[in-house]
């Protein structure tokens, strides 16, 4: 974990491979650490010397002036055993190796050499064949899309556009990310050291995993039940298929096993199993977001009668009680919406709704049996952030939202509500799955 913390928190990094060309890889990854706000020193390397992005470029490591702390690889595979003797040289702790061309490729033995030569030499290896890191509170985004919003999400997986989707997701709404990892052929740090220094990690509240194959079960499983009850811990294992199990075999050469025994294992540790990349941003989201235990009986408030009957049915059918109202509870909320309004759950406010409407039946509900309220903003609802932050401070169950439908101002509304850390989601299915999901791992 220590040599974790000293990549992390590196505060000398060079780029072996940094490039001149916008667009290339060794371009971009030094832009991005420069962009990014990285306050520590940044030494691009490249044989042909010069300056590049008003940086000195230095014609090998061994030119730096003293020890580096982490060194970014991006040169053809052949030539990074060699690099990472230098690295070692310069007393560095870790090695991001970006390049290509190991153990995917049929490579194995130069990437035997490689760790070995990293192994011999103290350096720890992220990749190889990966998109790099980034993590927020030092700043550090030694990879690829650009993203600099600190937040409560850690990401890692074993592809990189995986990693960088659910972290842009996570950017785009202001979720933000602690970190992001792409492994790669991880053929030394995996998934489960990082879901344990991720773990100690002040900064994170929630963790999703892609994985391909876990490296060590046994680790996995330890590491999982340390995140249990503390952190949510949620999981993207592809290979549910035969030919899905083929195709994750040959993407890093890793060997996926049996799914079933992996789900087993993963509900063993509390692991929250996602199915797409889309609930696995949306499930740790909501992990990252929610700060109050929830409970079955959920109530929908909406002016759509039809996003209110699929949140519904997906409720339902999630073990989620879309429960029905009392006489005496249909009365308390007659007593303050307007006759046309369909008091029931879901409560259909209708579409002449307003923010005010909003406020209203949620504090008439609050009272009635409510574990959960999901709000549905079906229209253009000018001053609906505001009503929920205030409902946030007023009634002590967690609201989740669903905006849909609302154009411009709904979705200026949702980030408003996202900036303010409420799990906002654009269909009420999608929240509903985030629900039960939260759900599902507070009752262990």
């Amino acid at each position: 974990m220590s040599s974790l913390a000293d990549i992390f928190w590196a505060e000398r990094v060079a780029v072996v491979g940094a490039s001149a060309t916008p667009g290339k890889t060794g371009y971009n990854i030094l832009r991005n650490i420069l962009e990014g706000g990285f306050r520590g020193q940044v030494f691009p390397v490249n044989p042909r010397g010069g300056e590049i992005l008003g940086q000195r470029v230095y014609t090998s490591l061994s030119e730096i002036p003293g020890d580096v702390d982490l060194v970014v690889v991006v040169i053809p595979a052949a030539g990074v055993p060699a690099v990472l003797k230098e690295a070692a040289a310069k007393h560095a702790r870790g090695a991001v190796v970006i390049s290509g061309g190991f153990r995917e490729a049929g490579n194995e033995e130069l990437e035997r050499e490689l760790v070995r030569v990293a192994r011999e030499g103290g350096v720890r290896i992220i990749g190889p064949n990966c998109q790099g890191l980034n993590y927020t509170p030092n700043r550090l985004c030694a990879s690829w899309p650009l993203i600099t919003r600190s937040g409560p999400m850690a990401v890692i997986s074993q592809s990189g556009t995986v990693a960088a989707a659910v972290a842009g997701w996570a950017e785009e709404e202001g979720v933000g990310i602690s970190g992001c990892v792409a492994l790669g052929n991880r053929c030394d740090v995996n998934e489960v050291e990082l879901a344990a220094f991720f773990a100690d990690d002040p900064a994170t509240r929630a963790v999703a995993v892609y994985v391909e194959g876990v490296a060590d079960g046994r680790a996995f499983v330890e590491v999982g039940r340390r995140l249990a009850g503390k952190k949510g811990l949620v999981v993207l294992s592809p290979g549910r298929t035969e030919k899905g199990a083929r195709a994750a075999q040959s993407h890093t050469r890793s060997l996926a096993g049996s799914h079933e025994v992996f789900r087993g294992v993963c509900r063993q540790v509390r692991a929250v199993l996602a199915e797409d990349t889309e609930q696995l941003y949306d499930f740790a989201k909501a992990f990252a977001l929610v700060s109050r235990p929830l409970g079955p009986r959920l109530m929908v408030v909406t002016s759509s009668g039809g996003s209110g009957i699929l949140a519904t049915d997906v409720a339902e059918m999630s073990g989620l009680k879309v429960f029905d109202l009392e006489p005496e509870h249909r009365r308390v909320l007659a007593d303050v919406l307007p006759p046309h309004c369909v008091i029931s759950n879901p409560l259909d406010l209708t579409g002449d709704a307003d923010a005010e409407r909003y406020r209203a039946a949620v504090l008439a509900a609050r009272d009635i049996g409510v574990d959960t309220f999901l709000l549905v903003f079906g229209d253009p609802i000018p001053g609906a952030a505001e009503v929920v932050k205030f409902l946030r401070a007023q009634v002590p169950q967690e609201i989740f939202v669903s905006c849909l439908g609302g154009g411009e101002v709904g979705r200026d509304e949702a980030a408003r509500m996202l900036a303010a850390g409420v799990p906002v989601y654009p269909t009420p299915e999608r929240a509903v799955r985030a629900i039960a999901a939260v759900y599902r791992w507070q009752q262990g």
